[in-house]
Parts: C-alpha cells; sequence; structure tokens
C-alpha cells in the first residue's frame, strides 16, 4: 500500500460573469474642455481682474470675436461687436468641420 492519499481540496467555483456591467447606466458625462479664451488666458497668465488692462488679451479677443468665445461682460466693457450672422455659420467642433467638409467632398 501507498502513503496515505491527500484529499483533494474542492476550488471555489469561478462564476464567469457575462455582458456589460453598465448595462442600463446613464452615459457619464464628457470633461468639459477650457474653451479658447480660457487657453489665451492660462497662456498670458491673467486673472480676470485684470483682464480689462491687458492689450494682448484685447487683439486676440478683436481678431477672434466672431469665431472663439468671449464672455460678454468683456466684449461691453471692450465696446466690441459680434457679427451676429457670422457666428452661426461657424461650426465649433471638430464634428461639424469634419462633417461638412465630407459633404463637399461627396458631391
Amino acid at each position: 500500500m501507498i502513503g496515505p492519499m491527500a484529499i483533494p481540496v474542492p476550488l471555489p467555483a469561478l462564476t464567469r460573469k457575462r455582458g456589460n456591467p453598465n448595462w442600463g447606466q446613464p452615459i457619464p458625462f464628457a470633461p468639459a474642455l477650457p474653451t479658447e479664451f480660457e487657453l489665451r488666458v492660462r497662456q498670458l497668465q491673467l486673472t480676470a481682474e485684470i483682464y480689462t488692462s491687458s492689450a494682448a488679451l484685447h487683439n486676440w479677443c478683436e481678431q477672434n470675436k466672431n469665431r472663439c468665445y468671449v464672455p460678454e461682460w468683456l466684449l461691453e466693457e471692450w465696446h466690441i461687436t459680434v457679427d451676429p450672422n457670422i457666428s452661426a455659420v461657424i461650426s465649433t467642433t471638430a464634428a461639424d468641420r469634419h462633417r461638412h467638409t465630407a459633404h463637399f467632398l461627396v458631391s
């Protein structure tokens, strides 16, 4: 006779989880990205209190008033007017630009 046999220890039953654990959960919001204005302010190292005294920011706002977001109170402070007809035509996202470009390429 051969020595005592080891009793096999039962392994825990590994149940395989199937499917998407997030099924039925609301899709989380994408993180808010800074606007071009906020990026420029950060680059110029300005605080809100000194926006109006910055010549560089004033020039940037003049050049980009119809293309990028500029706070309304700052536009009023500097008496900068935005062309309302242009802002409706300009696409604001890369997806919009791609969609418009693809449309022209297909036609």
